[in-house]
């Protein structure tokens, strides 16, 4: 499976619907109806079962692209899925095979996994410690290292600065 732009986007998106507003976690699927709206925009049903595959996706991705978790807590969410070859004369392509309930979870999975393989180490966690984003280099120097530099990315550098100044006056 070759995980193209919108799909990586859609993993993204995911990732990053637990930010930390004002110190405080906002899950932004937490509640029942912009839940069912975030799954309908982004090609899901908008179901409960969906929503609660779609939970445990999320937060084990979360933790294994962090790299607090392994990667085998992904497992229970690829069960029972399998993929089909189909012919054709551009050649063979793939199609995926998932209980209904579970496709935008396994999809979130698959494209995490050929992030992996295609772009290692592009998907990360932000580099702001007080941050729960995460961002995906897409850069040719793949040096990124905030969600958003006009967010975090200033955040910090103003906080070097300012401890920089301080330092600086203090010897």
């Amino acid at each position: 499976m070759m995980a193209d732009r919108q799909q990586q986007d859609a993993l993204l998106e995911l990732l990053n619907t637990a930010p930390v507003v004002n110190g405080v976690v906002q899950d932004q699927l937490a509640d029942p109806a912009a839940a069912r709206s975030w799954q309908q925009a982004h090609g899901g049903n908008g179901t409960a079962e969906e929503h609660r595959h779609l939970l445990q996706a999320r937060d084990a991705l979360q933790d294994v692209v962090r790299g607090s978790r392994p990667a085998a807590l992904l497992a229970p969410l690829l069960e029972d899925v399998v993929s089909h070859p189909r012919l054709s004369p551009a050649g063979v392509s793939w199609e995926l095979d998932a209980p209904k309930e579970r496709r935008m979870a396994v999809e979130a999975v698959l494209t995490w996994s050929t992030l992996q393989e295609t772009m290692p180490g592009r998907l990360r966690p932000c580099d702001n410690p007080e941050c729960r984003r995460f961002l995906l280099d897409r850069s040719k120097t793949n040096k990124g290292r905030w969600c958003s530099m006009a967010v975090c990315g200033n955040r910090m550098k103003a906080r070097r600065h300012y401890q920089r100044t301080r330092e600086g006056a203090a010897e």
